[in-house]
């Protein structure tokens, strides 16, 4: 590993212990990825506080959360005093919110110790954001940033849609980077890996965020961990906007682990087919019709049998001001079925512009619930008796049965809103 004078300071104990552990750790691991060097990066996104009772117990054996960051975000087993951080850094989302602590079966122990752990973050320099969305709520890299990112949505978005660079990063490797300004400089940082690999060639119109998200769900499951670029003959004739391209990376990094996309003639490093291809062949072409379309639907549909929906969960990744604006379109003047519960995901500053746009109102006089900071598969917590699920999200529809073994629907907004309010799935593949 060449490190420059400055990194050598780091590593050898100039700027403190903790940094010089930073330095240590980023050394060894960009060794073991076969990182000739390490990139400067000024933000980095990743998991922060504290919530776990192991995290709390560590916190009372001395130390405080010093320790707690130094063995979770550090890979230290001993204590070294955490400086206010180097680097820009937004904290994502957590296990539950806070503000619903009956709704996940939350001890008064357990916020209290998140309250404290989330103080001590922010007063470090981290930007309490609570979300696996950070580009919506003011960390919108730019094209060539380097950044340091945790979250497979949000990897695939910054790469993708927004031309930053950044892996899917760690705890510990994101920790060292808050002190150091520092990561190495390997895979996505690089252009050689940043070219497509694979092109899908759309043989259909691909409009609604279902239809986006049902294309990456097929996207991801074929091409895995490599890079795919999606090209139309004819040219994307509707260009997908945010909440469209979220649901189409979530899901292709769902299905399969991508962390890097183009869409020729959207995407920023794809304005023609032969730049996102950078001078290659490609390894592999697919098509993409109806028939997969409908193939991909069936599958993610696979463990929907009952009709009957006892939970409707929106929002991953985390809804924008566009979808609940929609959503409260969609329930205004309508009731949550008794039998069924409807939960909405969003960043807490979201939250705040619909609850002053009277969104939230709609929404809760409908029966439903905004809920901040977290999602079904973090928290792991659906409401009780919860045996079949109803989402308009590939994402969570692949992740959540397999994570609390319920049944899933997978479809569009409507089609969930109508499900919360029926108390059944009426959806179909259309």
């Amino acid at each position: 590993m060449q490190l420059t004078d400055h990194e050598k300071a780091m590593r050898d104990g100039d700027e403190g212990e903790a940094t010089a552990k930073a330095m240590d750790l980023l050394v060894r691991y960009g060794e073991a990825l076969g990182a000739e060097r390490l990139v400067e990066t000024h933000n980095v996104c990743a998991t922060i506080t504290a919530t776990t009772p192991f995290q709390r117990d560590i916190a009372l054996k001395g130390g405080g959360m010093d320790a707690v960051f130094s063995e979770f975000s550090l890979d230290s087993q001993q204590v070294v005093k955490i400086p206010k951080f180097k680097t820009f850094t937004s904290h994502l989302q957590l296990g539950f919110d806070p503000n619903q602590p009956e709704k996940f079966g939350l001890s008064e122990e357990t916020v209290t110790f998140y309250n404290k752990s989330e103080k001590h973050a922010a007063g470090l320099g981290a930007q309490i954001m609570n979300t696996c969305t950070p580009y919506q709520v003011g960390n919108i890299p730019t094209r060539g940033e380097h950044c340091a990112w945790m979250e497979s949505s949000a990897v695939v978005y910054c790469n993708s849609v927004l031309g930053g660079r950044t892996n899917t990063e760690g705890r510990e490797s994101c920790g060292a980077a808050m002190l150091t300004g520092r990561i190495p400089d390997w895979g996505y940082h690089r252009d050689e890996p940043r070219r497509a690999s694979h092109i899908i060639e759309l043989d259909i119109e691909v409009e609604s965020v279902q239809d986006w998200g049902l294309l990456g769900y097929f996207m991801g499951d074929l091409v895995q961990e490599r890079v795919p670029v999606v090209n139309s003959r004819h040219g994307i004739r509707k260009v997908p906007n945010l909440p469209r391209l979220k649901h189409f990376g979530a899901a292709a990094s769902s299905s399969g682990g991508v962390e890097m996309y183009h869409i020729v003639g959207v995407t920023p490093e794809a304005l023609t087919l032969e730049q996102a291809l950078g001078g290659n062949k490609p390894v592999e072409v697919f098509r993409y019709g109806e028939a997969e379309r409908r193939a991909t639907y069936e599958k993610i549909n696979a463990t929907g049998k009952d009709a009957e929906i006892q939970y409707v969960m929106l929002g991953c990744p985390h809804y924008t001001i566009e979808q609940i604006w929609e959503a409260a379109q969609l329930i205004e003047g309508r009731k949550v079925h008794p039998n069924c519960e409807l939960w909405i995901f969003t960043p807490r500053a979201i939250k705040s512009l619909a609850d002053r746009n009277g969104y939230t109102e709609i929404i809760e006089k409908a029966g439903g619930i905004i809920m901040s900071d977290s999602c079904s598969a973090m928290s792991r917590a659906v409401p009780k008796g919860t045996k079949t699920v109803a989402l308009d999200s590939a994402k969570q529809a692949h992740y959540l049965p397999a994570i609390l073994g319920v049944d899933a629907w997978f479809g569009s907004t409507a089609q969930c809103i109508d499900a919360a309010c029926t108390g059944r799935w009426n959806g179909g593949y259309a």
